[in-house]
């Protein structure tokens, strides 16, 4: 199980939707070299250099941390099955609720529609909240997601960082 990189009320605890084989083997979440979470994490402005995986836990100095709505690695994320995003998203809600970040930022508007029963959500704010933290869908950062361009991923990321930061 890949740990969680999570501290009690960060400003945004961004969700994968499950490790991918190489974050299982490295322990470290977004460790696919074609990933583009921390090309755009960094561009956004969320921190002041692109970190690399292995510098995972330094996202708390900057109020930010990563988990995941399955903890089952897998090669790609539609080999997970609805029941397993639905308990996925029961405890993330707990996890949510026990550390309250400010913003839950769930990267893959699919998941986010099967785990939290939202089969219309787009990216971007949710209506939604978990207690007091709002939701943010963000675009899958996985390279295989072709539909989204790192500048495309970057504007998104921008915009969730402006509301959490401001």
């Amino acid at each position: 199980m890949l740990p969680d990189v999570i501290a009690p009320r960060l400003r945004v605890l961004f969700c994968g939707i499950n490790p991918g084989l190489m974050s299982e083997a490295t322990g470290h979440h977004f460790a696919r070299p074609g990933n583009r979470f921390w090309p755009a994490l960094h561009q956004s402005g969320f921190t002041p250099a692109q970190l690399r995986p292995s510098q995972q836990s330094s996202l708390l100095g900057y109020q930010i941390g990563i988990t995941n709505v399955v903890d089952r690695p897998s090669a790609r994320a539609d080999e997970l099955t609805r029941e397993e995003l639905i308990a996925g998203g029961r405890l993330l809600v707990a996890k949510v609720g026990k550390f309250a970040p400010s913003w839950l930022a769930v990267l893959g508007v699919g998941a986010y529609r099967s785990a939290f029963a939202a089969p219309r959500a787009q990216v971007g704010e949710q209506a939604q909240a978990i207690g007091q933290t709002r939701v943010w869908v963000l675009p899958n950062p996985s390279g295989l997601n072709a539909h989204y361009t790192l500048p495309r991923l970057v504007d998104e990321f921008a915009a969730l960082r402006e509301k959490a930061f401001s």
